[in-house]
């Protein structure tokens, strides 16, 4: 659990330095989004979005987890990746679209990667819905948590 946390702090950390001068302000429609995310997948951490406030306009870092297993007759484990900026965030009503960095996910070959497109819908009360537009599909249930 104490790594959890030096990662969160870690994620806060890295936020303010996400900014840039097309981000989101922190409207009250903005402002629903602010907070720490989690999804997961098979009941193990898949992805932490830290979104916050400061100056007046929304930042945000991101930590997705690897899972991966010995074997096939091993459980899975989930591995925190580094955590990254969110870029371009918009609020639009209901949803927050941002990107991502997707260079340094898989490289050599992906270090010319283009920003990947992302949309945080909120789908209920401190509930919401992770898309990633370039794959459609189903999104990740995500809730908004304490630290």
């Amino acid at each position: 659990m104490n790594f959890r946390l030096l990662v969160l702090a870690l994620l806060f950390a890295l936020a303010p330095q996400a900014s840039n001068s097309q981000n989101a302000s922190a409207t009250p429609t903005a402002s629903r989004f602010v907070g720490v995310w989690r999804g997961q997948f098979d009941n193990l951490p898949g992805v932490d979005l830290v979104i916050e406030n400061e100056g007046g306009s929304l930042h945000g870092a991101s930590l997705f987890y690897l899972h991966k297993r010995r074997d096939t007759n091993s459980p899975f484990t989930a591995t925190p990746g580094l955590p990254g900026p969110l870029l371009n965030l918009r609020a639009d009503g209901q949803t927050l679209h941002f990107q991502l960095s997707h260079r340094l996910a898989h490289p050599p070959r992906t270090l010319n990667d283009p920003p990947i497109n992302f949309q945080l819908r909120t789908t209920g009360p401190n509930q919401a819905e992770l898309v990633n537009e370039s794959e459609g599909g189903p999104g990740l249930p995500m809730k908004r948590t304490d630290y």
